[in-house]
């Protein structure tokens, strides 16, 4: 047993001790009483203990004391570093918000523009109801011709191209309009995630600038119940920067195909406008070409005309003079057939048949056969005459067909001037019915009798 453990053990009074004496004792009062070596030893093991006790107590302050130097720098450094981090994630968050908004800017700007384009190729689109309308009412305008007149010549296939070009143009046009409202749709939907991912950040900033500007001193911070536990929906920061790149990657994808349509939709604007231009333009010099050639033919008819009924007045007075010829062959038939008879009468031997009788019978029969000869010509002046009329009958009503056809077609050309006027607006139900392809101007029937 060592000293310290036989100090600290405690001592039996003396009464417990057996004592042995050979001298007889006065009687004393039973009480304990120790020992002077156990007094010692009592003394002794108070001071150590108070000694070892001193000892412990200085280690475990000293313990506590570098405990609480090195909790307090862990802790600080603690805070430190995640003051660090949350100030780096302000940073990064702040870096992703300014990329997102000026990414909302330019999506923002490319809506506008290809609103703008869309717009213009909707104005575009209801213009082409005029050039429409006018090529459609020269059909109807042509179809007025008649006889010999109604041919299916150069007008009335440019003009039958032209109704196509206005269709066809009318269908691409109608097409990029409806690409354009698809686009704007999916540009709006980019945008509006961005806008979403743009809020959530916003939050998050705010959040992480208020932890950041906490601290140990802060009067509303308090125990949380297990704040580590995991969240659902947590994410890792790997994906959180995927997401929001893949928003921005979106919308510039978005934004690219928007740049390449509103491109397309003014290539198809201006090519439709060419190809309009110069299909006007031949179907309007067919028109001119044409009507240049109804005027010759006129002029041509006119002229026909002119000689023909010269010629019947000339025919007519032949024929006057015919008549006057034969009326005037009668009374000598009849003097000489006068002569003769009256020489029959003569008596006796006076009835010879003389030369006067041969002379006269000659005569008749002169005067017969011109008689003759004058019915058969004049027979044939009227004949001639009829022809002529006949003929002139047709060339009136061939200037009539003509006339018409020429009317028709200047009316035409003057139809074709509105294409250079100014384009009145529509109504909205018509602008609805143009853009919805419900043509309200009868296009359809008249397409499928040509094509």
């Amino acid at each position: 047993m060592s000293g310290f453990e036989a100090l600290s053990k405690p001592l039996k009074p003396r009464s417990e001790v057996a004592v042995h004496t050979i001298h007889p004792t006065l009687e004393e009062k039973p009480r304990s009483k120790y020992s002077v070596p156990d007094w010692f030893n009592h003394n002794y093991a108070i001071s150590y203990d108070a000694e070892r006790s001193r000892n412990v107590s200085h280690q475990v302050r000293q313990d506590g004391r570098r405990l609480t130097n090195e909790t307090y720098n862990e802790s600080w450094w603690n805070k430190h570093d995640n003051d660090v981090r949350i100030s780096d994630r302000l940073d990064e968050i702040d870096k992703w918000r300014k990329t997102l908004e000026y990414t909302i800017q330019d999506i923002d700007r490319e809506i506008q523009a290809i609103r703008t384009a869309k717009e213009q190729c909707e104005r575009y689109l209801e213009s082409m109801r005029r050039p429409l309308d006018v090529a459609l009412e020269n059909h109807v305008t042509r179809d007025g011709r008649k006889a010999i007149d109604n041919v299916d010549d150069e007008p009335e296939r440019e003009l039958k191209k032209e109704v196509y070009v206005i269709d066809g143009v009318k269908r691409q046009l109608h097409q990029q309009v409806q690409t354009a409202f698809d686009q704007i749709a999916r540009l709006t939907e980019a945008k509006q995630q961005l806008i979403r991912d743009l809020q959530d950040k916003h939050t998050a900033f705010a959040i992480c600038e208020e932890n950041l500007q906490l601290n140990e001193f802060s009067p509303n911070i308090s125990y949380k119940p297990d704040p580590c536990r995991p969240i659902k929906g947590q994410i890792t920061p790997e994906e959180w920067m995927a997401f929001s790149k893949y928003n921005k990657d979106r919308a510039e994808k978005e934004m690219y195909e928007s740049t390449r349509l509103r491109e397309s939709i003014f290539h198809t604007m201006g090519q439709s406008a060419a190809d309009l231009e110069s299909q006007s333009k031949a179907s309007e010099y067919a028109l001119r070409k044409r009507l240049h050639e109804l005027e010759r033919s006129l002029n041509e008819l006119e002229w026909q005309k002119k000689q023909t009924q010269e010629e019947i007045l000339s025919n007519e007075s032949d024929i006057d003079r015919l008549e006057k010829a034969i009326r005037d062959k009668e009374p000598l038939i009849k003097l000489a057939m006068t002569r003769q008879e009256n020489r029959h009468s003569r008596p006796g031997m006076d009835l010879v048949r003389d030369e006067v009788s041969y002379g006269l019978c000659d005569e008749i029969q002169q005067l017969k056969a011109e008689k003759r000869a004058l019915e058969d010509q004049l027979k044939q002046a009227k004949h001639a005459w009829n022809i002529l009329q006949q003929n002139l009958h047709r060339i009136e009503d061939e200037i009539a067909v003509k006339s018409n056809s020429i009317m028709l077609e200047k009316r035409a050309l003057e139809t074709r001037r509105r294409l250079n006027t100014e384009i009145t607006p529509m109504t909205e139900v018509d602008r609805t019915r143009q853009l919805m392809n419900m043509d309200s101007s009868g296009i359809r029937p008249v397409l499928q009798s040509i094509y």
